[in-house]
């Protein structure tokens, strides 16, 4: 079998960033495919499933509720390594493209209070697995990483 784009990145190299992981076209639409790496892979601790989880649910709810963006939102959810999230977005897009609305995203999940969206019975299939206040310390994290960054930190290493 072919080797998948996302395991041909050398993840030994990779630094927390926002990258284009993947383009694909069906028909005439091009979907963009970010790779928001929150942790350095196989150096530091994944993310705890409880805040990967809220970020999940206050992310999506942002994403797809944002005013130029929402239409756009094809997906938004974890990474099974737990060490980031995708980000499929419609158009032929860069990491300089996406930047300013994951930091947006971003100060809104460090701002968050109140009830998670989506954080219920009915809406959740493990609807008590969450954690704000780590969900608000990694989305601060990461967006320290994304307030300057460099050209190591937008493009996968070659």
């Amino acid at each position: 079998m072919k080797k998948i784009a996302s395991f041909q990145i050398d993840h030994l190299r990779l630094k927390p960033g926002l990258y284009v992981s993947r383009k694909d076209t069906f028909g005439e639409t091009i979907f963009t495919t970010f790779d928001l790496r929150l942790k350095m892979p196989n150096k530091e601790p994944v993310i705890d499933m409880p805040a990967l989880h809220t970020i999940e649910h206050l992310g999506a709810t942002f994403l797809r509720s944002h005013t130029g963006w929402a239409d756009r939102v094809v997906y938004f959810g974890p990474m099974g390594c737990r060490t980031g999230c995708y980000l499929i977005l419609e158009g032929d897009l860069s990491s300089e493209d996406a930047l300013p609305l994951v930091r947006e995203m971003l100060d809104w999940i460090a701002a968050f209070e109140g009830p998670i969206p989506g954080a219920a019975p009915a809406e959740c299939g493990n609807w008590q697995e969450q954690n704000l206040d780590m969900a608000q310390w990694e989305a601060i994290r990461y967006a320290a990483v994304l307030k300057n960054p460099a050209w190591e930190n937008l493009n996968y290493p070659a």
